[in-house]
């Protein structure tokens, strides 16, 4: 299971992160500023990735400037607490879930970038 979502495309998932903002009020520009601030993506640059269907391994593996605030990130995703996800990728992958998460549900964006 988890090799499959490494070789996953990035952009098959976007589109889901993008459904649970907007269901919730949010906007896609919400989920790019929070993708561009965890990865160090300019947003021409993540729109390259997703055109491109880069691989969630590739994806990270590119990410120009991952934010070392990320590690502040704590709380459950599919009940797994994320810091203490073992495996960097997966981790990686987890940060980005918790802060769409929290984004759904409707936390201020400061509070999200950790500022």
């Amino acid at each position: 299971m988890t090799h499959r979502v490494y070789a996953m495309a990035f952009a098959a998932v976007y589109p889901a992160y993008v459904a649970k903002a907007e269901k919730k009020g949010r906007t896609r520009a919400e989920v790019d500023e929070i993708i561009r601030w965890l990865t160090g993506y300019s947003q021409p640059q993540l729109e390259a990735q997703i055109a491109e269907r880069t691989s969630f391994t590739d994806f990270f593996a590119a990410a120009p400037a991952m934010n070392p605030a990320r590690a502040l990130i704590t709380g459950k995703v599919c009940g797994v607490q994320v810091e203490a996800v073992e495996a960097p990728l997966m981790r990686e992958i987890r940060y980005l879930d918790k802060l769409i998460d929290e984004l759904a549900r409707g936390r201020p964006m400061a509070k999200i970038l950790r500022q």
